[in-house]
């Protein structure tokens, strides 16, 4: 329904009023009283559109930025008509304020604004192993919009906005009746700025709205700022969990501090943190919560809730330390930041474990008010916590850090004292036992948090050696040259990530061992007139993950020694003379013992530096070369790994397996075996993004057509 304008004559004048003043006096000699009202004409409709193209053509950008018209007659009628002529005044201001906004937001070209794009969940930027859709927002509820299009469209959405922001900044001097207050206040909780707290205050600095112009009470926003009361915020991270596969990759969350626990930061009791995590079913298996964690089948979720408890679930729970980092936003930056919070936490946008997880969440809040940075950008395929920690200290936004030691480490720093007392006074009978004390967390409950878990304990150790920040970088390249048999090779490899025993260890958690989705190809200088010669280019190994998580017995860990791969790589066959390497489909499991030892660094929570270990092995293997297609095997791994210095560690191995491949009638082919196998490896560091490493090992199967290999490779990390 269209509303046609009321002709009259009369007298109009052009008033100029600064910008940040004219929309508060706009509104006061339109609304001062019901006189003044009767005199004003009654208004086009406002609708939710672009401007018509009369009212675009009559007004140029500049006129709209430096003035607004205020439109007054006299006329003599002010009888029965003043309560629908006051209508049709708060009508008349509404359309000149969205007329003007309207047009400035033209203008300034605000609906492909990056921040207004991003706050709606546009990704113009953003590249992705996913595929993320740049032309539309990710969001697909249309409660978080309110334009029919808002999804498709940001300037339909903006406009949108628009509409109810100049609906709303009239009627804010109607209705405040006793009778209309507790309706009003439910309308309020639903008003566009209690629903989008965010980008309200975006528009009013783009803008320049006063903010005495344009306020509302909203009782449920009111209410969780009032409690959360954000000051500052902090990144944390926990380090890698390989006893809960989900958390092997480290987790980052927000810290949000009140003013008592910005001007204490061990008054923990009154800080909250922000956990973007996973909606899973608990009732699925571990396979398929992981499997649906990976594709997305999930949906995300964002948890508030009171920083001890969570933090409590780390250190005590998990046992894992943290690292938590104070980033450098300014207050109002602060502010922005939980205002879309407010308007996300809601929200149900798909989990993808890789890509769309806790920290690159953190990152898409940063991008936000930090539009220029393009953080997201820059981790566009796989977001790890520990890069999203190096990437913002690279990018200046963490200041000082603070780092938090585990109830293990606690417990692993007094069994470094009791052990170096011990060496200096001798062992005695009660030595023993007291070592066991000390391991017990049920008899030794030392913590970080206080008896309460309300404040943080002055912390009476050193830092350890596991900040993230001077980790190596994730990604690895490596090219080797080496020599199988009689056959030289060249190999070339990538690791998507994270970390080997031999890898430079600083930022690390201590013996810290994973590996994934890492590929070799190999390239052999071949001689056509020897026999058995290997084909000229080889895929050497493609690895999925593979891992082992070491929990000496003897330190102040309570986890279990273990290890896992699923990998395809070439095996030499030893059930036929002359067995060639073929390329199979390999699933390992180990389970065992490790033994730390040496002198730990002083003061420290770390374990000794030196560590051997022991598992038992099962092994099932699968390709069309392999005698009989398949073989499975169960044996020993031992092993050490030694810390020469900072630069050089040094590690060994041997394997013994006992292979089956079924039984077989034919007189030269076994179908069991023994096939031991030793290795060697030696790592020396250039930098933190170079290191040598040199690689041997010999098979002591004779029926192999080769038995030893040794290369010598450079590594790149980047």
């Amino acid at each position: 329904m269209s509303i046609k304008p009321m002709s009259s004559s009369g007298t109009y004048t052009l008033i100029t009023i600064g910008q940040r003043a004219r929309l508060p006096l706009a509104i006061a000699a339109l609304l001062f009283s019901a006189n003044t009202q009767a005199f004003l004409p009654t208004p086009l409709l406002v609708t939710e559109g672009a401007l018509s193209s009369e009212l675009s053509d009559s007004t140029s950008p500049s006129d709209a930025e430096d003035a607004v018209r205020i439109e007054t007659s006299t006329l003599s009628n002010t009888g029965n008509n003043t309560q629908n002529n006051t209508a049709s005044g708060s009508d008349m201001a509404t359309e000149q304020l969205l007329a003007t906004w309207r047009r400035q937001a033209k203008t300034d070209n605000l609906a492909q604004h990056t921040i207004w794009r991003r706050l709606l969940y546009f990704y113009d930027d953003q590249s992705s192993i996913l595929s993320k859709k740049k032309t539309e927002s990710l969001v697909d509820d249309p409660r978080f919009f309110l334009s029919d299009n808002g999804q498709q469209d940001s300037a339909a959405e903006l406009d949108a906005t628009l509409v109810a922001l100049a609906k709303e900044f009239t009627s804010q001097t109607t209705g405040n009746n006793q009778a209309n207050i507790h309706i009003k206040t439910q309308a309020n909780n639903n008003s566009v700025l209690c629903r989008f707290p965010a980008r309200v205050a975006w528009l009013k600095e783009k803008l320049a709205i006063d903010d005495a112009s344009l306020t509302n009470e909203c009782p449920e926003l009111d209410d969780w700022m009032a409690t959360l009361a954000p000051e500052q915020l902090s990144i944390v991270f926990a380090e890698e969990y390989l006893d809960n596969p989900l958390s092997a990759f480290g987790h980052t969350l927000l810290r949000i501090d009140s003013k008592s626990s910005v001007a204490d930061p061990n008054q923990i009791s009154q800080a909250y943190a922000l956990n973007y995590t996973v909606d899973g079913d608990p009732n699925d298996s571990f396979p398929i919560y992981a499997t649906k964690s990976m594709i997305g089948s999930y949906d995300s979720a964002i948890e508030i809730d009171p920083y001890p408890q969570k933090l409590a679930k780390y250190l005590q729970d998990d046992e894992r330390d943290t690292w938590t980092y104070q980033l450098n936003l300014t207050s109002s930056e602060v502010q922005q930041v939980m205002r879309h919070v407010w308007e996300t936490k809601a929200l149900k946008m798909p989990y993808y474990f890789t890509t769309d997880n806790c920290a690159s969440e953190i990152l898409r809040l940063i991008d936000v008010i930090r539009p220029q940075q393009n953080l997201l950008k820059q981790l566009a395929y796989v977001v790890v916590p520990s890069d999203v920690i190096q990437l913002l200290n690279s990018q200046n936004l963490l200041a000082n850090a603070t780092y938090t030691p585990a109830d293990n480490t606690l417990r692993q720093a007094q069994l470094n004292d009791a052990k170096q007392q011990r060496a200096q006074l001798g062992y005695h009978n009660s030595a023993k036992q007291t070592l066991n004390e000390i391991k017990s967390a049920q008899i030794n409950p030392v913590s970080s948090l206080s008896d309460d878990g309300q404040w943080l304990r002055k912390r009476q150790i050193e830092v350890s050696d596991n900040n993230p920040i001077d980790r190596h970088p994730l990604q690895l390249g490596v090219i080797a040259i080496g020599q199988r048999g009689d056959n030289d090779y060249i190999d070339i490899g990538f690791r998507a990530g994270f970390h080997d025993t031999l890898d430079h260890a600083s930022g690390y958690s201590q013996f810290f061992n994973l590996e994934g989705v890492a590929a070799t190809l190999r390239l052999y200088d071949t001689d056509d007139d020897k026999p058995n010669q290997p084909d000229s280019v080889v895929l050497q190994n493609a690895t999925l993950i593979r891992g082992r998580s070491f929990n000496p017995i003897n330190a102040g860990n309570k986890g279990k020694t273990w290890g896992a791969s699923i990998e395809a790589t070439r095996v030499n066959d030893g059930s036929q003379e002359g067995g060639r390497d073929h390329l199979v489909g390999s699933v390992g499991y180990e389970t065992g013992w490790s033994w730390a030892f040496g002198t730990p660094s002083s003061g420290t929570g770390q374990m000794s530096p030196q560590l051997c270990y022991t598992f038992l092995a099962g092994t099932a293997q699968a390709g069309r070369a392999i005698n009989k297609g398949f073989r499975v095997g169960a044996g020993v791994n031992a092993g050490c790994r030694y810390q020469i210095n900072n630069q050089l560690r040094a590690q060994a191995e041997l394997q013994l397996p006992y292979w089956y491949h079924g039984s077989s009638d034919e007189s030269n082919v076994r179908g069991h075996y023994w096939q031991p196998i030793s290795s060697l490896g030696l790592q020396y560091d250039i930098d933190k993004k170079q290191a040598l490493r040199i690689n041997a090992s010999y098979d002591w199967q004779e029926r192999v057509d080769a038995n030893e290999d040794i290369q010598l490779s450079y590594r790149r990390y980047f």
